[in-house]
C-alpha cells in the first residue's frame, strides 16, 4: 500500500515505515501529526483525488530536526573577473510514516 501526499509544495510517494526529510516544519521530537493533503493512494485498487481524496490520512512521527549539508552556488564570467560564491544549508525534518489510512 503506498500513498502520494503533498507537503510544503512538494509530492512524495509514502509506504507504511519510510523515513523522508520534508522542510523544516518546527515541531518536537515524537510528535504524530495527520497531514489530509492525499493526491493517491494505493491499497490494490489506485484512487486518484481532485485534488485530494476524501477520507484519507496519512499519519507521520517525527523523529529530529537538522541541517543539510552545504551547498555551494559558484558563479563565474569568464575573462571578465567576476566571480561569486555563496553556499546554504537546508533545515529539514525528519519524519517516519506510520499509518495510511484511506
Amino acid at each position: 500500500m503506498y500513498a502520494i501526499i503533498k507537503n510544503g509544495g512538494k509530492q512524495y510517494k509514502v509506504q507504511e515505515g519510510d523515513i523522508l526529510l520534508f522542510d523544516r516544519m518546527s515541531l518536537e521530537p515524537k510528535t504524530t501529526v495527520e497531514i489530509k493533503e492525499v493526491l493517491a493512494v494505493n491499497n490494490g485498487e489506485l484512487k486518484m483525488g481532485t485534488p485530494y481524496v476524501e477520507g484519507a490520512v496519512v499519519t507521520i512521527e517525527v523523529i529530529n530536526e537538522g541541517r543539510d549539508r552545504k551547498v555551494i552556488i559558484f558563479k563565474k564570467r569568464r575573462r571578465k573577473d567576476s566571480k561569486v560564491k555563496r553556499g546554504f544549508r537546508r533545515d529539514h525534518t525528519r519524519v517516519r510514516i506510520v499509518k495510511i489510512a484511506a
